[in-house]
């Protein structure tokens, strides 16, 4: 006998709660062995082994750490992407940072990862499967922190990777050509006013590497004789931070960026000083914007002390476009588990400040990208930690697996609606391409 769809639910629900230790813990071993981008080797063992148990087919080593699993309903329809985060941030004064990498979990990426194995065990059961008409891809991804850019830089030079995050990784190989709809849930600080959070947009992002280029002499008895690529930069940085003003505040532009390299020897005048900065906004155009000003910031600096100076510009992330009627079902599990008053909804235009590569998904498909509470302290600070597994795993494993049922029962009716009413900014071509074009070197010379 079929099961209706709130039976459905139930019994997925009921799954996730069985296994709910095993899935806290873990969250908590990736938790202690965070590892940064293209690099979670423990983590994708983790994962693969995880979903052998559970029983359902995976690939690994894709985008070098990624791992994709599959699990294929009793009909034929469209398909759903469940995501999760690998990857860590240098964050060497979290409690649980590495000691020997100062990598650490300071952006709850360890409990999507719970959040991924959760939906698979709740739609794993027999009945709920069956029930299903499509597929349900998990994808465990890395790289979603857009750090170590050198770092990126060397491993895309040798072929291993094309685009410097998991995500753009993910839709260069194609891994996401037979998606049709993906979903994702992000931590966030405990909140008086909701568990859960809805809507809203992100900012976009440019990478900028700027060298600049000096020459070297001794400091001590010939400083005049070198040209100083340190104070070059600090000039570029001081002229930088006169911008902030001549920028909308509607438009969340936000400038800045960390001394990747500062010189090599004290007694030697700074030849070559690296400086590894971001240009994020609400919109292409202020990010456009934005970026010719830095720009011509570091240009000033190179001109004040006659230094060369090379801009490099690197893509970064799309804002995202979460789906609204996507966000409506996804809204209706969430009520179920918490109650309507602990739902908040911000509007597509309200932005976050910070940046994903579920940002540049959603330019080809429908997505969403909610945020649940259950941490304390700062996003990306050294006080992140989970404070309830309940509101920052399992309830989000369990919305995720309840709006499957709503998108992939009845002949995928809500599925195939979503398809219909969403728009699709650009086609993978279309993406590909403007990232490519992205790709630029300028070097300016004065010395």
């Amino acid at each position: 006998m079929m099961l209706g769809i709130d039976e459905l639910k139930t019994a997925a629900i009921a799954a996730i709660d069985q296994r709910r230790g095993w899935l806290i813990e873990i969250a908590e071993s990736v938790l202690r062995n965070p590892e940064v981008g293209f690099q979670e080797a423990k983590t994708s063992r983790l994962v693969a082994d995880a979903f052998s148990q559970i029983g359902i087919p995976y690939r690994d080593e894709i985008a070098i750490t990624g791992i994709k699993a599959v699990l294929s309903g009793g009909r034929p329809g469209p398909a759903v992407a469940i995501l999760g985060e690998m990857d860590a941030l240098r964050v060497p004064d979290h409690r649980y940072s590495d000691p020997s990498t100062g990598v650490a979990h300071a952006c709850g990426h360890n409990c999507q990862i719970g959040m991924i194995l959760g939906v698979a065990l709740g739609l794993s059961v027999p009945e709920v499967r069956d029930a299903l008409d499509g597929q349900v891809i998990f994808m465990a991804v890395p790289a979603e922190e857009f750090i170590d850019i050198e770092e990126r830089l060397r491993i895309r030079e040798n072929g291993q990777i094309g685009l410097l995050s998991g995500k753009q990784e993910f839709i260069r190989l194609g891994e996401f050509d037979e998606v049709d709809i993906a979903m994702m849930v992000h931590t966030s600080a405990t909140s008086e006013h909701s568990k859960f959070s809805l809507g809203g947009t992100s900012n976009g992002h440019l990478v900028k590497q700027v060298e600049f280029i000096g020459k070297s002499a001794h400091s001590g008895s010939a400083p005049h004789q070198g040209v100083n690529a340190l104070q070059a930069a600090m000039v570029g940085m001081n002229a930088l931070n006169t911008q902030r003003e001549t920028f909308a505040e509607s438009d969340t532009v936000r400038l800045h960026g960390i001394i990747t390299d500062g010189g090599r020897s004290v007694n030697s005048v700074p030849s070559s000083v690296r400086y590894e900065g971001r240009v994020r906004g609400a919109t292409s155009e202020s990010i456009a914007d934005a970026a010719s000003k830095m720009d011509r910031c570091m240009k000033a600096g190179a001109l004040a002390l006659g230094a060369n100076v090379k801009i490099t510009t690197i893509p970064g992330y799309f804002p995202i476009k979460n789906d609204r009627w996507l966000g409506e079902l996804f809204k209706e599990s969430a009520t179920r588990l918490v109650g309507r008053s602990s739902v908040s909804e911000l509007g597509n235009s309200v932005g976050r400040g910070g940046s994903t590569d579920m940002g540049d998904l959603s330019q080809i498909m429908p997505v969403i990208h909610p945020y649940a509470s259950g941490f304390t302290g700062l996003g990306h600070g050294r006080d992140y930690m989970v404070r309830d597994y309940d509101q920052a795993l399992i309830y989000p494993a369990k919305a995720l697996a309840m709006t499957v049922i709503d998108l992939l029962t009845a002949q995928a009716e809500k599925a195939k609606e979503v398809l219909v009413k969403s728009d699709r900014l650009m086609t993978k071509a279309r993406y590909l391409a403007l990232q490519e074009s992205i790709f630029s070197e300028d070097l300016y010379e004065s010395l």
